[in-house]
């Protein structure tokens, strides 16, 4: 096309325009072929760019909410992505109950399921491979759930606000306990807080309310047809290392979030549990009462707030330690969230994907005289991969998100020298997402956001450019 327009403007116009024609149309090429470390081109960053500049001109960074805010609902409504979001709470086949959230426009459900994982601590090496062949059969087994179109872990490090550790000692204390006893309990309870965190983690699934047939099912269907699967799902989870797995309730959801916006609140919410009391929130109170989204940080309440996107998974060998130093709980970071968002793939598309990774793969080491060593283990992990998947392997696409949280914004910048630091000891190449910073920080909390569903732009045009 650029041949033709340049000796079309050559005929027309003549010589000077023909190379002002090649001019443009070259420099128009390369923006769209050249790329950057992130594997991101010219054009793919200049969108986030001319994205903000509109949502700065029109204040769509900015957010009140409340009886005095702006947002007309009187209420702590959530922002952006979850603001038409809708909380309900039903009962499983064991009459546990579990929260759903609804998106009654895309027709999404999604339902928790909060860990307690083991640790590796203490753990033969056999018992850990068997957890990680337990995830995998585990995913593997989603792909053949019907409705299934998305999935995500969560790993939250935060401080710990003590108030859980003073009511067991209280609760459990004997009245007759000597006093030596009694007063090293209590200096215990006054200085563990100072250097504990805790670590919590969730599992999220998201279901379509499509079904095979073309109907779409209402919140009551499938309120009924979830919990009738829930307890399947949470005891295919004992072989994985995740620990005791049980459906999160309405209010213990209620109360994840809230602290992820305003984590000031962890502990209002730890103490009135200590005192045998229970912080009574309502979904359309737990959003913030104002936030501002930077081009490269979020502000929340009383919090501020970084998120990176991976750009590039681990390459070569990958063991099961490799995002342990990611996880793990940092001195300079006040609450740091991982999400891993998960994919899942029907077996027949995955059949076609894996024969095409083989196709692309052979041709880029063909195409050379002297296939470099890269190229080379692409192929042969292509193929190894085709044989997994013909044994009866899962396949699944993923992305990771990382939040970090401070309440000090001078403490900002450790916190983002820290998650880079991480990411590079975690082998994985991070990038903040720039422009969008309150839509990665709702997409990394644990509500089964299926990001490609609130894009714009269609993400098959999006991967074209």
């Amino acid at each position: 096309m650029l041949c033709v327009a340049v000796v079309l403007a050559q005929q027309l116009a003549g010589l000077v325009w023909a190379m002002l024609v090649a001019a443009i149309g070259g420099g128009l090429l390369l923006g769209l072929i050249l790329k950057d470390k992130h594997d991101l081109s010219s054009a793919q960053r200049i969108g986030p760019r001319l994205g903000y500049r509109v949502a700065a001109r029109t204040r769509g960074r900015l957010y009140r909410s409340g009886p005095i805010g702006k947002a007309g609902w009187g209420t702590y409504q959530l922002p952006g992505l979850l603001a038409s979001t809708r909380l309900i709470e039903a009962k499983d086949s064991y009459d546990r109950p579990f929260a759903i959230v609804c998106w009654p426009r895309l027709g999404h459900y999604a339902i928790v399921i909060a860990c307690e994982p083991d640790g590796a601590g203490q753990v033969d090496q056999e018992q850990v491979d068997n957890w990680v062949a337990g995830w995998s059969a585990w995913l593997t087994s989603l792909g053949h759930e019907d409705g299934v179109i998305g999935a995500s872990v969560t790993v939250e490090t935060a401080p710990d606000t003590g108030y859980r550790l003073g009511a067991e000692v209280r609760h459990n204390a004997a009245p007759d306990a000597p006093a030596v006893a009694r007063q090293m309990l209590a200096e215990v309870v006054d200085s563990y807080p100072r250097g504990a965190a805790q670590v919590k983690a969730w599992i999220t699934l998201t279901f379509s309310a499509q079904t095979r047939t073309g109907r779409r099912v209402d919140a009551d269907e499938m309120a009924l047809e979830l919990g009738t699967r829930l307890p399947n799902l949470t005891q295919g989870l004992a072989s994985t290392g995740a620990g005791h797995a049980r459906p999160a309730a309405a209010q213990e959801l209620c109360e994840i979030i809230r602290t992820a916006y305003d984590p000031a609140a962890a502990s209002m919410i730890d103490e009135a549990k200590a005192t045998g009391q229970r912080a009574k929130l309502r979904w359309s109170d737990v959003g913030p009462a104002g936030h501002q989204a930077f081009w490269d940080k979020y502000r929340h309440d009383g919090a501020w707030s970084v998120s990176w996107a991976m750009t590039m998974a681990p390459r070569g060998e990958v063991y099961e330690t490799v995002l342990q130093p990611l996880l793990a709980p940092h001195k300079a970071i006040d609450r740091k969230r991982v999400t891993v968002l998960y994919k899942v793939l029907d077996p027949g598309l995955a059949a076609r994907i894996v024969e095409a990774d083989i196709r692309a793969s052979t041709f880029r080491v063909n195409s050379t005289d002297r296939p470099s060593a890269r190229l080379q283990n692409d192929q042969a992990a292509a193929e190894k991969t085709a044989q997994e998947e013909a044994r009866g392997a899962g396949l699944v696409d993923f992305g990771l998100l990382v939040t970090a949280t401070v309440t000090d914004p001078a403490a900002l910048p450790d916190a983002v020298a820290a998650v880079d630091r991480l990411g590079s000891q975690s082998r994985l190449l991070l990038r903040p997402v720039y422009g969008s910073q309150d839509s990665a920080f709702a997409a990394a909390l644990p509500l089964g956001i299926v990001p490609e569903s609130h894009l714009m732009v269609p993400d098959s045009i999006r991967g074209a450019l």
